[in-house]
């Protein structure tokens, strides 16, 4: 890899002669592989012991289900990365998210959300409780972030596909907490992505930096007073990170920098980095680095609106309410519900709530919708097909396998591979092979999708634009 001359320049610049031979060197390694496991799953046949067996896994300092795996174990290729038992996900990346001080219950947003990581890393902490809304404002990625929100089992997440801007003028001071992981340069992720090299250049980096300037903008105007906000991005270049954040306090004078110490104690390869908007420190960012760490470069700071939350709630601009579904689509599902559903199942709480002609269940802190571009508005539950409920992946994802009234366990991964490719099952894998209908279908005590019994075999329902060649 042939790093750009005036990053090169730039860095030797920033740091000691001995600190920089090692900085260049860990270029010469390969990158770490870290995965996140996924604790909204409600394991039964599987659990940590058999994970760490299977992928030789090792603690991530900063993140509690964060591990680090040997990358010839390949869990992106297991069918338990498709049940959603995990989430790949670069461990420098995992720690912004660790400092946010997330709690359950909350209203956040994830303001530049795709692929999903540490959305679904929010929805883990927050236990599937209060309200996550994710914005990616790319269509293509925002459905590939939709897609791990499903595949993790999230039930709490309002998916968007908005400007920063757009939201801005919808949720004004609504959040109690704000990620903003900033669209960057990519310096950070040099070793991991040589893409991210070529695309390198001065002009690129002045012009991420403006577009944090604008992202940091509305941010704030979303945030609640006494709410707090985490900007991280993973480059190196001090003009999109301590500038990026001293700009936007020299501009906000109701903001100011919280210490990471006051939130969770720092590890010791971790770099505070000051922040002195107009001169005068105001507080440390922290910064990982390569070269110090098992993980790629990352940076993050974290911003604290002045002033009290507000009592009570904060409603959304112009949105109104979410509607419930009509009285006969809910009995549609209300029928799934007995024919399939086990006895004991108990629903979560929200609001069943019609979009289009699919059935979601949404929190009951969900604003209403109206002129947003959304993809998901909560759990997405099924489809309503000529006066017939269809169950969604998605609710598959979200149940154990003993939520259902048939369950259809996999003995092996060559079976569980089987039904990934779309094929159908032998009656026989069935706790009642008898009874006909709608059968969960799992591998390890993990729910992987639908099928649908017919007495003779299990008919595939997997989605076909998920299914593995």
């Amino acid at each position: 890899m042939t790093i750009p001359d005036d990053f090169y320049e730039r860095m030797k610049q920033s740091m000691p002669p001995e600190e920089f031979k090692a900085f260049l060197a860990s270029y010469k390694n390969e990158p770490v592989k870290s995965l996140r496991i996924n604790r909204l799953k409600k394991y039964s046949g599987v659990n940590a012991p058999d994970l760490f067996q299977m992928f030789s896994l090792s603690p991530v300092e900063w993140c509690g289900n964060g591990y680090y795996y040997k990358s010839d174990t390949l869990p992106g290729k297991h069918p338990l990365h498709e049940a959603g038992a995990y989430y790949i996900q670069e461990a420098s990346a995992m720690a912004p998210v660790q400092w946010l001080d997330v709690k359950k219950g909350m209203k956040v947003l994830d303001l530049c959300a795709s692929p999903g990581g540490k959305s679904t890393e929010i929805a883990e902490i927050m236990d599937n409780t209060g309200l996550m809304v994710a914005n990616e404002p790319d269509r293509s990625r925002a459905k590939i972030l939709s897609l791990n929100i499903e595949r993790l089992g999230i039930k709490n997440t309002l998916v968007t596909n908005e400007s920063p801007e757009r939201l801005a003028g919808v949720f004004e001071g609504y959040f109690d907490r704000i990620l903003v992981d900033a669209p960057c340069s990519g310096e950070g992720m040099f070793r991991k992505n040589p893409e991210a090299v070529s695309n390198w250049s001065t002009e690129n980096v002045s012009m991420c930096a403006a577009r944090q300037d604008m992202i940091l903008e509305n941010a704030a105007k979303m945030l609640s007073p006494g709410g707090l906000m985490v900007y991280s991005t993973c480059t190196f270049s001090r003009e999109e990170d301590e500038g990026s954040v001293e700009r936007f306090l020299e501009r906000e004078k109701d903001f100011c920098l919280v210490s990471p110490d006051s939130i969770k104690s720092l590890p010791e390869a971790f770099l505070p980095s000051p922040i002195s908007p107009g001169g005068e420190k105001a507080g440390e960012a922290v910064r990982l680095m390569s070269h110090r760490l098992r993980g790629e470069g990352h940076f993050f700071a974290i911003l604290k609106r002045k002033g009290q939350t507000p009592a009570g709630s904060i409603t959304v601009s112009g949105s109104g309410k979410l509607k419930e579904a009509p009285d006969a689509s809910k009995k549609l599902f209300l029928e799934f519900l007995k024919e399939s559903i086990a006895a004991d199942f108990t629903l979560p709480k929200g609001i069943l709530h019609e979009f289009g002609d699919q059935l979601y269940l949404s929190d009951t802190l969900m604003p209403g919708i109206t002129g947003l571009k959304v993809l998901r508005p909560g759990l997405h539950l099924g489809t309503l097909k000529n006066k017939r409920f269809e169950p969604a992946h998605a609710l598959a994802l979200f149940l154990s396998p003993k939520d259902a009234e048939m369950n259809a366990a996999l003995p092996d991964q060559d079976s569980a591979y089987g039904y990934l490719k779309g094929g159908s099952l032998p009656s026989e894998f069935l706790n009642t092979p008898e009874k006909k209908g709608w059968c969960l279908v799992s591998f390890m005590g993990m729910s992987l999708g639908w099928g649908k019994n017919d007495g003779r075999i299990i008919k595939n329902h997997y989605p076909k634009g998920l299914r593995i060649n």
